[in-house]
């Protein structure tokens, strides 16, 4: 009897905390408590990734950063975040998203001439090619740090702006940049989206709604075979 009765004392108990502590709650609330965790998943994802270049992590506001709330230097490899950027962030996964994203970009100042100096230049002359290339890099960087890709997407949700157009821009719509990196999970991390611990996630499930038919276009060229790029809609 008093073995049934610890049993359920021990339920109650489990559900008590599962309850009080959300999945998505993320407890950074200051400069410098943001700057102790962004080393900490920083360097994860450096060490994680057998990453072989140095890079330092900066919480710190910048007049311009090319990413609204982040940005790498091509000079003295720092990634900044700005403080700015913490309301915006729900969970370790989306800060991880965001470093991900730089360390990429990052990662790319490392190559050329004067050892790597003006590499920034690639960005300037065709910023849409490498940020599409730095997010798919982002995803595989955050599963090998053990990070939830789909947090790239929910982040984005939040903090782009959806323009009217990209035709004459050199940026990717981000209803676009989404759905290329959730195909890119799709196809690279399938196992993801099955066992999706982001199903619940109001961010998550808003980009499904919006979504919707650019999925539907996805799932016309998985089902025909076609390696074509799918043109994905507004």
């Amino acid at each position: 009897m008093m073995r049934k009765i610890l049993f359920i004392i021990g339920i109650i108990f489990i559900m008590v905390i599962s309850f009080a502590k959300p999945s998505y709650a993320w407890d950074v609330k200051t400069t410098n408590e943001l700057q102790e965790r962004m080393n900490e998943v920083g360097f994860k994802i450096l060490n994680s990734n057998r990453i072989e270049k140095r890079f330092m992590f900066m919480a710190i506001n910048r007049v311009y950063t090319r990413d609204i709330w982040t940005d790498v230097s091509s000079v003295n490899r720092i990634v900044w975040v700005k403080p700015s950027v913490i309301p915006y962030i729900d969970d370790d996964n989306e800060l991880a998203a965001i470093l991900s994203h730089s360390l990429a970009h990052g990662v790319d100042t490392y190559d050329g001439a004067l050892r790597g100096y003006i590499s920034i230049l690639n960005y300037w002359v065709a910023p849409n090619k490498y940020d599409l290339k730095a997010d798919k890099n982002a995803v595989d960087f955050m599963v090998n740090a053990g990070y939830n890709p789909l947090a790239l997407i929910t982040v984005l949700n939040k903090i782009g702006k959806q323009y009217r157009y990209d035709i004459l821009s050199n940026h990717t719509l981000v209803s676009r940049r989404m759905m290329l990196i959730y195909e890119y999970i799709y196809t690279k991390y399938p196992s993801i989206l099955v066992e999706n611990e982001y199903k619940d996630n109001i961010y998550y499930q808003n980009f499904l709604l919006t979504s919707r038919n650019n999925r539907m276009l996805l799932l016309q060229k998985v089902k025909s075979g076609s390696t074509k790029k799918v043109n994905y809609k507004y």
